[in-house]
């Protein structure tokens, strides 16, 4: 059943409140669209609400649109793999309510605040995050993450506890929690959750598991954090 959209969108800043609620963002990143949707309806229900489609999977515009129109508010679909102002502006014209780059551009930045969406580019040493924060980054991509492990996050926001931190890369449902824990505001994940493999096979069901475990993964750090509080 097709859903539909508010009359008015949300602005961004709630949109970036909704990204962290989520706490992860699955991020698609496929050589076919067959079995997109699919993939993207199992995710969801496994309690990942949060869709990234990569400008490198072919017909990404056209999978953004259809994601729109399909799933609605059930869905937050936002486009990665973004590098320049022109695919924001098409990738937000299709539907995304958010846009993720792997490099920081502040191009990319400017014109997704033009259009009114978040912009998350990624930076890698602290000069780069921090550079990309004053930018108007409303969160910084740590990007590949795998190569820094948690200890980066916690080391960074240490002298900077501003930031709004993103690790991608080397994240599973099996380490979120060590992500969070660490400070990260969420997470993105790519293979771990969404393998390609499992999608041209059809196992849909495995997807929907691996999504169940990094949802329950994400509320048991912050229900930690929470307690912690107290």
């Amino acid at each position: 059943m097709t859903k539909t959209r508010p009359a008015a969108p949300p602005s961004r800043s709630a949109l970036v409140e909704e990204i962290i609620g989520c706490g992860a963002i699955a991020v698609v990143r496929l050589k076919s669209t067959d079995g997109v949707l699919r993939a993207v309806e199992a995710i969801r229900a496994g309690g990942i609400r949060a869709i990234e489609l990569t400008m490198t999977t072919p017909g990404a515009l056209e999978l953004i649109a259809e994601t729109e129109r399909t799933f609605g508010d059930d869905v937050l679909v936002g486009v990665g793999s973004v590098l320049d102002a022109e695919q924001t502006r098409q990738a937000v014209e299709a539907g995304a309510r958010y846009v993720v780059s792997p490099v920081f551009r502040r191009a990319v930045v400017d014109e997704a605040h033009r259009l009114g969406v978040p912009a998350m580019p990624a930076g890698f040493t602290p000069t780069e995050i921090l550079d990309a924060h004053e930018a108007g980054a409303d969160v910084v991509k740590i990007t590949p993450a795998e190569v820094l492990g948690p200890a980066f996050i916690r080391g960074v926001l240490a002298p900077m506890p501003f930031l709004r931190l993103m690790p991608t890369g080397g994240v599973t449902p099996d380490n979120v929690g060590e992500w969070l824990r660490a400070g990260a505001v969420a997470v993105g994940v790519g293979s771990a959750l969404v393998d390609p493999k499992l999608v041209a096979a059809g196992d849909f069901a495995t997807l929907t598991e691996r999504a169940r475990r990094m949802a329950a993964g994400v509320a048991g750090a912050r229900a930690g954090a929470a307690g912690k509080t107290k």
